[in-house]
């Protein structure tokens, strides 16, 4: 069987942080969805059609991993595409606590299974509100984001 993983959040924008989980989770994974979740209560910085671009352009040359979009739970998500797992990267324990939480919620919902990677320390850092911050105040956001992201 093979096995994917999909890569859930708003990347609103993709960060180092976010591309530091999916390059290593590359070679774990037969097919990585990094899926865009929509919320329509949320008010967002970058457009869906330009995150979604900002993922595709950095992982083009790479064909085992895909981007889409859903509305709804991330395990329904998961259950329509026939994903067994659902990939999430961990910063810090507040990040691990909250996470559990969901992962313990969606197993008992499911069957499917969160896969936890934390985060290397040179990007541990980083989240896509405080780049929003930065980028609001007009400040230089190069070395938190893939290159696409400042070209856009």
């Amino acid at each position: 069987m093979k096995k994917s993983a999909v890569f859930p959040g708003s990347f609103d924008p993709l960060t180092l942080g976010h591309t530091d989980i999916i390059d290593r989770a590359i070679p774990l994974f037969d097919k990585i969805i990094i899926a865009i979740g929509t919320n329509s209560s949320k008010q967002y910085m970058f457009t869906l059609k330009q995150r979604k671009a900002f993922i595709e352009k950095t992982y083009e040359n790479v064909p085992n991993v895909v981007v889409d979009t859903y509305n709804g739970l991330t395990i329904d998500y998961c259950n329509k595409i026939g994903s067994q797992y659902i990939l999430r990267g961990l910063r810090n324990p507040a990040d691990f606590e909250f996470e559990k939480a969901i992962a313990q919620t969606n197993r008992k919902m499911s069957k499917i299974e969160t896969v936890f990677l934390l985060t290397s320390a040179d990007t541990s850092y980083i989240s896509s509100s405080i780049v929003r911050d930065i980028l609001i105040n007009k400040g230089d956001v190069s070395m938190f984001v893939p290159k696409v992201v400042t070209e856009g």
